[in-house]
């Protein structure tokens, strides 16, 4: 028997920090399957570039803005939802700030960087699972998707804030898989390496070599990598797995 193709036809799909990069990629590779889209991210121009770009390609998509800091934009955000869309199937929780790849050791982060770190990548993921888990309840068979780190699973100097969020994301996916789970909903993170994108320009070259070179399949990767594991979470076949932490990082790290 052949293998049957990934559809999210029918399906509403939620990215966030959608505007470009991983973000971008994963929405065009939703929209490819047929997901109908709503992009979420707190820049705007490119937010509706991106939405604009995806609609010539015949997507049904829109573009509304969020501020994952901002409580009271992640409420405004599901009210948004529910009035427009009526529903929603699916989550990807990729928004996220990565400050100082290679940078200030853990003795030289400001209390600033720190908390705004942990206020998107973390308290972010929280609010927006809060935020649409009744939807997602409501769909029957509802997927989220939580973007991680391997960093969080090997330990990365010189990065300490961005690799906490991320353990935080690892951990909140196992205790949520435990509450969501009972309500019907999945929920699973995928934890890639360093890609190259342009929200990633301004890494060392030595931090990308470094990378590249302890691959167990060399070489860089690219946002398009992920994208097709993604939208496999974002299906029924994939309730099973939910509560794991996927290494989507070509044999950087193994678990």
């Amino acid at each position: 028997m052949s293998a049957q193709p990934q559809t999210l036809a029918g399906r509403t799909i939620l990215v966030t920090g959608a505007a470009r990069g991983v973000g971008r990629a994963i929405a065009e590779a939703c929209a490819a399957v047929g997901a109908r889209l709503i992009l979420a991210d707190i820049l705007d121009d490119a937010g509706h570039a991106t939405a604009h770009a995806l609609a010539e390609m015949g997507a049904v998509v829109r573009f509304a803005r969020v501020d994952l800091a901002d409580p009271e934009s992640i409420k405004a955000l599901a009210y948004n939802i529910t009035e427009h869309e009526g529903r929603l199937d699916g989550l990807v929780n990729n928004a996220a700030i990565a400050t100082g790849i290679g940078g200030p050791m853990f003795d030289e982060i400001t209390l600033e960087t720190w908390d705004r770190v942990m206020s998107v990548n973390v308290r972010g993921i929280w609010l927006m699972t809060r935020a649409m888990a009744p939807m997602l309840e409501k769909s029957g068979h509802g997927r989220i998707v939580n973007l991680a780190s391997d960093t969080a699973l090997w330990g990365a100097p010189r990065l300490l804030a961005y690799v906490a969020s991320k353990g935080a994301v690892i951990s909140m996916t196992r205790s949520l898989s435990r509450e969501l789970g009972p309500r019907g909903v999945g929920i699973v993170a995928v934890a890639p390496g360093i890609m190259r994108n342009e929200a990633t320009e301004y890494v060392p070259a030595e931090r990308h070599a470094f990378y590249e070179n302890g691959r167990a399949v060399p070489g860089p990767q690219v946002p398009e990598d992920i994208t097709a594991t993604i939208v496999f979470l974002l299906t029924e076949g994939a309730l099973a797995l939910t509560g794991q932490t996927l290494p989507v990082a070509a044999g950087f790290v193994f678990t």
